[in-house]
């Protein structure tokens, strides 16, 4: 990383550290729409770069007949399309009286509409970061103020670097609970230089928001020498019980470049890709010590879930009282 991107990454996340403090919201509470934003400036930038790349391949064809573009243009390249009124410009062009936690949710909510794997997975609660209209106003202002920072000749996997820096920043501002969703990248990279994903279908039971999936593709283009493309090599399959974790993770995905099937189950008793047998390379950083009772006093694994279960050929952990003690003997 050159001293640039590193100065960059720390600056914006100060601004956002500094909104926080200046504010009444916690860091827990604006962190999918921060991503959000991010995600959003980097759909804007690559959509941008492809128009005029469009263009010039127009004027290169003077003299015959060419159909319109269309979205399937942008799609073809792998690039999101983006109507004008959702680009990150356009809500920079608004004025500071217009709506904008409305005008914010409006762009996602096309945005997702053009590009229907992005169904659900975009954050559209802009207007609901503070019950007072000024103060929300203030800190979307700033928000895209801040993030409007990001150069538009921002080049390779920057983007993803900052998703990521963020990532890690907000998961270490919960404390033990960001481990649910982070995990650090220098574990990551451990487990993905140890299976050596070269090619075949990665599996992730406990996904989180993507990184194992990020650190394979990464594996996977340093290996390739240019002669394919990651997506080419590799299918991507995870699992994540928490709803805002997976759109988190299908963000991580996008702004990565890469697309893959996550399912919104539990793990412990879902297996949606039926997965014994199908998969080459399975990697994890499960929730550890998962036992006890849940607040309705249930077990919170419940071994009559799991008889019959494939998955659990070798048994079940019972205790002398017919419960599973710790979930990590699963």
């Amino acid at each position: 990383m050159t001293d640039h991107r590193k100065q960059l990454e720390e600056r914006l996340w100060a601004a956002a550290e500094q909104l926080r403090a200046n504010g009444s919201l916690k860091l827990n509470e604006i962190s999918e729409p921060i991503l959000g934003l991010i995600f959003l400036k980097f759909a804007d930038v690559r959509f941008k770069r492809t128009k005029l790349a469009i263009e010039a391949e127009r004027e290169k064809a003077q003299g015959v007949r060419v159909r319109p573009v269309t979205p399937d243009d942008y799609k073809s390249k792998g690039v999101l399309y983006i109507p004008e009124t959702a680009t990150y410009s356009y809500l920079m062009s608004l004025s500071e009286a217009e709506n904008i936690g409305k005008a914010i949710n409006d762009a996602m909510k096309t945005i997702e509409a053009e590009n229907r794997d992005l169904a659900g997975v975009l954050p559209q609660d802009y207007k609901g970061l503070s019950k007072k209209a000024d103060e929300n106003s203030r800190i979307l202002i700033t928000l895209l103020k801040n993030f409007n920072q990001i150069p538009d000749d921002i080049e390779g996997d920057a983007f993803g670097e900052i998703y990521e820096y963020f990532l890690g920043n907000f998961a270490r501002s919960e404390g033990s609970k960001g481990g649910e969703f982070f995990t650090p990248q220098s574990i990551v990279k451990l487990l993905v230089e140890i299976i050596e994903p070269y090619h075949g279908r990665i599996f992730d039971p406990a996904c989180g928001s993507g990184g194992m999936f990020v650190q394979s593709a990464r594996f996977v283009a340093e290996h390739a020498n240019g002669k394919s493309q990651v997506m080419d090599e590799v299918a991507i399959y995870g699992q994540e019980k928490g709803e805002a974790n997976m759109r988190v993770a299908k963000m991580n995905l996008a702004i990565h470049g890469l697309s893959g099937k996550i399912a919104l189950v539990n793990s412990f008793y879902e297996d949606p890709f039926k997965s014994v047998g199908k998969f080459d390379f399975v990697l994890a950083n499960p929730p550890f010590n998962v036992k006890g009772k849940d607040k309705n006093k249930q077990m919170v694994i419940d071994p009559a879930r799991l008889h019959g279960d494939p998955r659990y050929y070798l048994g079940l952990p019972l205790t002398g009282k017919n419960e599973i003690s710790n979930a990590n003997y699963l």
